[in-house]
């Protein structure tokens, strides 16, 4: 099977009506976990010059509320979206450079549905972010602040 077929066939599953903003939005996803809209929206029109940036936010509207695609948004982040989808996993989030990163229950399956208290609750998602600083970011030396002054103008 193709991976058209299979865009096609989730597409299909989650009773949405094939079309090629879809199928390029998830293809586009399928090839760039955690993507911004904005670089959704540039790689779908480097295939459909013709979408627009409102068919693009309606298709990754429908496909979030099909399920189809996860939308995460990190304090202090855009919105950004991934195919992973029902499988509760978490992310990692560099605090320098916002890089994001996949990251698998600690212990078990998915043991963060279940909460001390549930209040009444059926619980069916649990968003966790780690924050840190990547590889990258945590080998560069420190930049630290100057406490040097530069002398006012006017003064003697």
């Amino acid at each position: 099977m193709s991976p058209t077929e299979d865009l096609e066939l989730a597409l299909r599953g989650a009773a949405l009506r094939v079309t090629r903003p879809r199928l390029a939005v998830l293809d586009v996803l399928r090839g760039h976990a955690h993507a911004t809209t904005d670089e959704v929206l540039s790689d779908v029109r480097d295939r459909l010059p013709e979408v627009s940036h409102q068919a693009v936010y309606d298709v990754l509207r429908a496909l979030t509320a099909a399920g189809l695609v996860r939308r995460i948004e990190p304090q202090g982040s855009v919105a950004r979206y991934e195919v992973r989808v029902g499988d509760n996993h978490h992310h990692l989030v560099c605090r320098s450079c916002g890089t994001i990163a996949d990251v698998d229950c600690a212990v078990g399956s998915a043991p963060c549905l279940t909460p001390a208290e549930d209040h009444g609750f059926v619980v069916d998602e649990a968003e966790v972010i780690y924050w840190g600083l990547c590889r990258v970011c945590s080998a560069a030396p420190p930049v630290l602040p100057t406490l040097v002054t530069t002398p006012e103008r006017g003064t003697r």
